[in-house]
């Protein structure tokens, strides 16, 4: 679990590190489209700095608010609060703060940048539709997430996805627009970094969406291992995802593409074939199948 941690740190730079060259380079080939020269490579670098803090100090914001989440003490919720509390002192880490979700769906998910900054939002309708025992195993579930350190690694795909969509949106409005009046004779280097801003431009949002599938799908399968050997029972968490099949059918009203992958369980509910392959989540009856092999 630690090399996982470290893992986890090392991967967040380097993400950073990836979608910074992306991002320089798409600004590179806007601000030729667009007729200002290096003046859109200084725009993305403003614009890939300041979204890249804002991903790491605010991103869990943006996430609880996207899904309508609402903080929770004490005295709201005596029942969820302090299951998140003795899970929290068994696993050694801080007590994050509890949000709930007022959907009548089976989901989860935590977020934040550290353990010291962490959060755990719950539906209402796993609260209602899991017993005690289950609901445990989710909670167990997204607490690994905090102390694996998936969340800052997950947190910051969001800002960073959408960030690579943003510009690659504006590249194409500028190509419209301006049309011939780009600078498209450049010559020599200029030419060469043009042609691979382009690229970077168009495949951004690909990229984005791979590296988004990739890091969910392992992060779900390490949480589920991590969740059964904190709660000693995986069994619980295994009917747990057997109830999230057979009652999340419909999409959650807070689903969103950029924040999916933080649920414990695709907020989109049951998809087709098509759709199952670009899911966030590996399917469900391998996790449980994997739990199962645990007991």
């Amino acid at each position: 679990m630690y090399s996982q941690i470290t893992a986890n740190k090392r991967k967040t730079w380097l993400l950073i590190a990836i979608f910074t060259v992306v991002i320089l380079a798409a600004g590179y080939a806007f601000g030729e489209y667009a007729g200002i020269g290096y003046g859109g490579l200084a725009f993305a670098a403003i614009v890939s700095l300041t979204m890249t803090l804002f991903s790491y100090f605010a991103g869990d914001k943006v996430a609880l608010a996207t899904a309508g989440a609402k903080l929770v003490d004490q005295q709201q919720n005596p029942y969820l609060c302090r299951m998140v509390e003795n899970l929290a002192i068994t696993a050694g880490l801080p007590m994050p703060r509890v949000y709930v979700i007022n959907d009548g769906a089976i989901n989860a998910f935590a977020t934040g940048r550290d353990p010291h900054h962490a959060s755990v939002a719950v539906t209402t309708g796993a609260m209602e539709k899991l017993e005690n025992e289950e609901l445990e195993g989710v909670l167990a579930h997204e607490l690994s997430h905090i102390g694996n350190y998936d969340i800052r690694l997950m947190t910051m795909v969001i800002v960073l996805v959408g960030l690579a969509t943003l510009l690659s949106d504006l590249f194409f409005r500028a190509r419209w627009f301006h049309g011939s009046r780009g600078r498209s004779d450049s010559r020599g280097g200029s030419g060469i970094i043009l042609v691979i801003g382009m690229i970077a431009l168009i495949l951004a949002p690909i990229l984005g969406k791979l590296i988004q599938l990739a890091v969910s799908r392992k992060r779900e399968f390490l949480a589920d291992a991590s969740g059964a050997l904190l709660t000693r029972y995986p069994e619980g968490l295994a009917r747990a995802l057997e109830k999230i099949g057979a009652v999340n059918v419909a999409p959650m009203r807070g689903a969103h593409e950029a924040t999916a992958h933080l649920y414990i369980s695709s907020p989109f509910g049951a998809g087709n074939r098509v759709a199952k392959l670009f899911s966030t989540h590996p399917p469900l009856q391998e996790r449980i199948k994997v739990l199962r092999q645990m007991a």
